[in-house]
């Protein structure tokens, strides 16, 4: 009975601690989400309005998170909506601390494609803060052009 109970005991421990494990990191929404809409008109007199959102998603623990979009395309005439299409999802994207720690986050979109946009669709920046400790790092991340995202994060000097 003895030899029951110790093992019992150590099956109860050991879903604790993966339990603990299992909770220790946090997301959160960053609390800058911005929504964006153009319209365009198409032959035959048709109407279209394509809106596009950006979220994201950080990891307090770990300073990885995720970068969400999502759109919705609206086609009508004169007298109905013709076509209504949606779709979104979240990218992974790296830490920007090398540690885990506890941490805040915030992030922006550019403006979309304008004339003041060389590489097209623009970028974003983000922030991210030491809940614990004064330490600060901002990024921001924009197109290339070609293909990839030039990404460069700068830690903030306190004077």
């Amino acid at each position: 009975m003895n030899h029951v109970m110790k093992i019992g005991i150590g099956v109860a421990l050991s879903f604790m601690t993966l339990a603990q494990a299992a909770v220790a990191d946090d997301f959160k929404l960053s609390n800058n989400q911005r929504i964006a809409c153009s319209r365009g008109l198409a032959p035959g007199k048709l109407n279209t309005a394509t809106c596009k959102s950006y979220a994201y998603v950080f990891n307090t623990k770990t300073s990885e998170y995720f970068r969400c979009q999502v759109s919705l395309a609206l086609t009508r005439d004169n007298k109905e909506v013709i076509n209504v299409q949606a779709d979104g999802g979240c990218a992974k994207k790296p830490r920007i601390f090398d540690t885990d720690a506890n941490y805040s986050f915030d992030a922006t979109e550019t403006e979309p494609p304008n004339t003041n946009s060389f590489f097209g669709p623009g970028g974003y920046a983000v922030w991210a803060s030491d809940n614990n400790n004064l330490k600060v790092r901002g990024c921001i991340i924009i197109s290339s052009g070609l293909g990839s995202d030039i990404s460069k994060c700068i830690d903030m000097k306190f004077e």
